[in-house]
């Protein structure tokens, strides 16, 4: 059964909008006052481009791939964060490393990365599962394209974005 709420009869000056509309009036004559006079009044509107809001702890932006200290890539295409990955925007193409490679302990590398960022979720489990880690979520919020291409980031935009992190793990020695 619906609930009625009944309503209160409106007097005879609220059904001419009067009060509203001088209400209104005040607020606008109090703003070019307040502009005429040069007293700061409070700023409502931010400037985007050259203000940005700060991003709280524990933000979980966009994963991007990160290279060691030396240059080096760090993901060893295992694909755990394309298995993870919950709506699939993660696409790895492992190929064996070369036999004259000087890396250590390294048995294939990503020949193919991508990140769908129409589809992620941003989630963060990618983050969590890489062994390597390999992938970090950045800080930033602001992704554009003018294309559903430029969203799809592949391996080189990813190293470009997410840059260089000390590799505590130093996989690279041979021991």
């Amino acid at each position: 059964m619906p609930l009625i709420v009944p309503r209160r009869e409106l007097t005879w000056s609220e059904k001419l909008y009067f009060p509203a509309y001088f209400g209104g009036l005040a607020i606008t004559v109090r703003h070019f006052l307040n502009s005429l006079l040069g007293r700061k009044a409070d700023k409502v509107t931010m400037e985007y481009p050259e203000e940005k809001w700060k991003v709280p702890e524990g933000y979980r932006g966009a994963p991007t791939l990160v290279s060691d200290q030396d240059g080096r890539e760090k993901c060893v295409g295992c694909q755990l964060c394309e298995f993870v990955c919950p709506p699939r925007a993660i696409t790895i193409h492992p190929a064996p490393m070369p036999e004259n490679a000087q890396h250590g302990k390294i048995e294939k590398y990503a020949e193919k990365f991508e990140i769908n960022m129409l589809r992620c979720i941003y989630c963060g489990l990618c983050e969590e599962v890489c062994p390597e880690q390999a992938i970090f979520l950045r800080q930033d919020y602001a992704f554009t394209g003018y294309k559903r291409e430029d969203l799809v980031h592949d391996k080189k935009r990813l190293l470009e974005l997410g840059g260089v992190m000390p590799d505590p793990i130093f996989k690279w020695k041979n021991k």
